[in-house]
């Protein structure tokens, strides 16, 4: 079998120049630790600090990334043994579906998840071969010998990965007893929380009344009204703050923020409590509640982190049998300038409110997002996100955006996985793109090489401290 290496100047301009003032500024990257500000790990796995079961259920069953590309190709999420909504599986030997996943393995190439896959592989467990048909069975039982070693525990990779943080995405209603266990256990790692209160301010998830009822039980009181909703949302933020949480997260289909009185608020809710809301109802319940957690962060702080434009669950037999979060979103085209003018027009200059923007409409970038973030102080752009958190992805970011909004109306990069070995993959990427762009602007002395090397410090961990308040 032919070896494989990653080469050293992978993802760099051919042209010799560039290339060179490159891999000048990614080098001066390679010391500096990685800041997760927003992901989806599963906190648990730092709690018990157990070896990971075996290759498949590290590298396929959390990422949905990987099944993606793979039911594209008719290979359905049963054959591979994805949890279903109730947690339940069929039991498939791993080693099978990993084979299904190596017989596959050459329709990553030129994708996002090849290059992070390549990095693991290679840069994280020594394997020197591309995978396979032929050597399946083989790497899948080299990485799971080193699975059981105690240099492959989760703690141990985090440290190994020089992770400074991570943050993790919680519901509101979460109680966070696995922050409070690592912060409890004495391990120097840091796990912070993200509120995120979807699951209440949408009045049409499924689970709604569930929510609300778990939000009043751990708040310890009935939520009844608007009003009591309100006051419970505002106690969970401050628990969340206690326990190192310095950020929001919202998701949602469309932008649209609009202040609702508390009247017409209450009115909603008490709909949504009989259970006959409208989706008009919980289209301006949401956009209200935009508002309300916007100011909300002007008095606590908290950055308020909006992600849009996805339409998720878009396939109904896979949402039906596999529930959430298993790579079925869509992008839909998004619109910013009006939508979001209220909620500007009374946060953008607040000297206490900041708030992250992502979207999965490139075409914003330039057109609405960049002149927003190059006129109000309190909005910083996210970077490329879902889709987008790509080599051309962040290429085409930074040239839409930085003419007009700048480097320092940005953030860095979040890597905004569930897939915890895939975080140095995703920053090496991001480093390495970010590298270039920088390079290209040098050559053409559009920014001197005292700028490029401040700049790549700034973008791979001063504005994300700054931003995040870190």
């Amino acid at each position: 079998m032919k070896e494989f290496k990653l080469n050293p100047d992978r993802f760099f301009d051919p042209e010799t120049a560039v290339r060179k003032i490159a891999r000048e500024l990614y080098e001066e990257t390679l010391s500096l630790p990685i800041i997760s500000p927003h992901g989806h790990v599963d906190q648990r796995i730092f709690v018990d600090n157990k070896p990971f079961s075996n290759p498949t259920e590290l590298f396929i069953i959390p990422d949905h990334y990987v099944f993606r590309m793979l039911y594209s190709h008719g290979i359905d999420h049963s054959e591979l043994d994805i949890p279903k909504k109730d947690g339940s599986r069929k039991g498939i030997d791993p080693l099978k579906i990993w084979q299904i996943f190596s017989d596959n393995y050459y329709l990553f190439a030129g994708t996002p998840s090849g290059v992070w896959l390549d990095y693991e592989f290679c840069e994280v467990f020594g394997i020197n071969e591309k995978l396979t048909s032929e050597n399946a069975e083989k790497i899948y039982f080299q990485i799971n010998e080193k699975l059981q070693s105690p240099e492959f525990l989760p703690r141990a990779l985090f440290e190994k990965f020089n992770i400074a943080l991570l943050s993790t995405t919680d519901s509101a209603a979460d109680s966070l007893e696995y922050h409070k266990t690592i912060k409890e256990s004495g391990w120097k790692g840091r796990i912070i929380p993200c509120f995120r209160p979807d699951g209440l301010t949408n009045l049409l998830d499924l689970n709604w009344s569930q929510n609300i009822k778990k939000l009043g039980e751990v708040n310890g009181k009935e939520i009844t009204n608007y009003k009591s909703f309100l006051t419970s949302l505002e106690e969970r933020r401050k628990f969340f703050k206690e326990m190192g949480a310095t950020s929001t997260d919202h998701g949602v289909l469309t932008p649209y923020t609009h202040k609702l009185s508390d009247v017409e608020s209450d009115k909603i809710f008490q709909k949504a409590l009989k259970g006959n809301v409208t989706e008009t109802d919980a289209a301006l319940f949401t956009a209200n509640m935009l508002m309300e957690m916007a100011r909300m962060s002007s008095e606590d702080g908290l950055v308020m982190q909006i992600h849009a434009g996805s339409l998720r669950n878009y396939d109904n037999r896979i949402f039906d049998i596999y529930g959430l979060d298993k790579g079925i979103d869509i992008p839909v085209s998004t619109e910013y300038t009006n939508n979001l003018r209220e909620l500007l027009n009374a946060f953008g200059s607040h000297k206490n409110f900041s708030m992250i923007i992502f979207t999965l409409d490139e075409s914003n970038y330039s057109r609405e997002l960049a002149p927003l973030a190059g006129l109000y102080p309190a909005l910083k752009l996210g970077p490329s996100w879902w889709f987008h958190d790509s080599i051309e992805g962040m290429t085409r970011f930074r040239h839409s955006v930085t003419e007009t909004a700048g480097f320092y109306n940005t953030v860095g990069f979040n890597d905004d996985t569930r897939a915890f070995v895939s975080i140095p993959a995703r920053h090496d990427v991001a480093r390495r793109v970010d590298a270039n762009y920088l390079a290209g602007h040098v050559a053409r002395h559009i920014i001197s090489m005292e700028e490029a090397r401040n700049l790549i410090y700034e973008l791979t961990n001063g504005l994300v401290k700054k931003a995040y308040k870190l």
